[in-house]
């Protein structure tokens, strides 16, 4: 893509409303170069795909995961040291406790559970959380899934199918067609379900003793060409996000994993473990592969 060498420029930005974008999306904190047009859709995981297949963005943000794979298969995106999201995982997979009872995790194997995607951030952490914390054999579980992969070169693994026409996984896990379902933010506000992990928030809090690790979900990404063209531009992006987190609440930022690739490079390298274990990606890359010379250095 051809940018302007100097001068302002218009950027086409997938970036949702959030407590640490609200700034930067109302004008609060603004640069003299870097100009956006948020385009994209309110959710803006609805515009991931667009951005990756059709480069349907000059910049924004992008799930850690749809970031890796898009790297691997050498999509023109550069990341840059800033996670727009993050949150513990253990409380996303839910299943209907009337039914089955009390459930361990180690239970779904050999049984159907649900997720979105198979590459979606949030299942491949919490995939990750069962098989790393509580010994589930992932390959042992058939993945039930709504839709494909972000990347058209993502084929999902052999033990996953897709779902029925006119089915739902949240309805399905209540009916007991799916043993649990990986549902992030959208588990039903039903007494039937509860989280397949055990007291999952105190969970949470002994990953984070142990690990100090709070798994990123989206970060922010620029065009490969732009950052070539214009680190002034990236340079002055990355300020105005800085800026526009500080303008955020307080309790807002809890949950979302510090700035700087030094301060998450133990949490990017387990996203890349994980993925390739979960073959999400198909080779281990290094965390420094994950950015280039104009974001690389970025610091707040």
């Amino acid at each position: 893509m051809a940018y302007a060498s100097t001068g302002p420029i218009t950027l086409r930005t997938n970036l949702a409303e959030y407590p640490v974008s609200s700034a930067i999306r109302s004008g609060a904190v603004s640069s003299p170069i870097a100009k956006f047009d948020f385009c994209g859709p309110p959710l803006a995981h609805d515009g991931f795909k667009g951005m990756i297949r059709e480069n349907a963005y000059d910049c924004g943000e992008l799930a850690i995961i749809t970031f890796l794979q898009a790297r691997v298969y050498n999509k023109p995106y550069v990341l840059l040291p800033i996670p727009i999201s993050g949150r513990f995982q253990h409380h996303c997979i839910g299943y209907n406790h009337e039914l089955f009872g009390d459930l361990n995790p180690k239970d779904i194997e050999g049984f159907k559970v649900g997720c979105r995607t198979y590459a979606q951030t949030t299942c491949l952490w919490t995939r990750g959380i069962l098989q790393h914390e509580y010994g589930v054999d992932l390959e042992k579980v058939t993945w039930v899934t709504v839709d494909d992969g972000h990347l058209a070169e993502h084929t999902d693994p052999p033990n996953c199918e897709r779902i029925q026409k006119g089915k739902k996984l949240d309805q399905m896990m209540l009916d007991g067609e799916l043993k649990a379902a990986i549902l992030g933010a959208f588990l039903p506000d039903d007494p039937r379900v509860r989280s397949l992990v055990p007291n999952p928030h105190e969970a949470a809090k002994e990953w984070y003793k142990r690990s100090g690790l709070i798994p990123i979900n989206h970060m922010f990404v620029v065009h490969r060409d732009l950052a070539k063209a214009r680190p002034d531009v990236v340079k002055d992006i990355f300020r105005l996000l800085v800026e526009s987190r500080k303008a955020a609440p307080a309790k807002a930022l809890e949950t979302i994993p510090p700035i700087g690739l030094e301060a998450n490079r133990k949490g990017f390298q387990l996203a890349i473990d994980w993925s390739y274990e979960q073959k999400i990606i198909p080779r281990r890359m290094s965390v420094d592969e994950l950015f280039d010379d104009a974001t690389a250095n970025l610091m707040p």
